[in-house]
């Protein structure tokens, strides 16, 4: 009955890895629309999934892996250096905000609840 021959590991590594960010990382994006977060998360799925279905769970893993690195990149370099944003705090939350074009309003202090 258990076995990790089966699609569902492949989904269940693919799940594990979304609450992960989820939880310890959900608030980064706390103005994005729930229908754009739950379709990357099904745009994910179904690609690791035809991924291991027709080339194998090895490149579907490796393709989870490779995508460390564009992460790696945009919070290590680009993030700090190019846009004085802390890849890991998204501090300040002013420059984070206008980084992803979100309503800056809750900054001002004179703006309606």
């Amino acid at each position: 009955m258990w076995t990790t021959e089966s699609l569902w590991f492949d989904i269940a590594i693919v799940s594990m890895i979304y609450a992960f960010g989820n939880i310890f990382f959900g608030h980064f994006e706390e103005q994005t629309p729930k229908l754009r977060r739950a379709g990357k998360y099904i745009l994910t799925l179904i690609a690791i999934c035809t991924i291991s279905v027709y080339l194998g769970r090895s490149i579907a893993m490796a393709v989870l892996v490779l995508f460390f690195f564009p992460f790696a990149y945009v919070h290590l370099y680009y993030l700090p250096r190019k846009k004085g944003i802390n890849g890991w705090t998204g501090e300040p939350k002013s420059r984070y905000y206008e980084f992803r074009n979100w309503n800056k309003d809750i900054f001002n202090e004179n703006a309606a609840p």
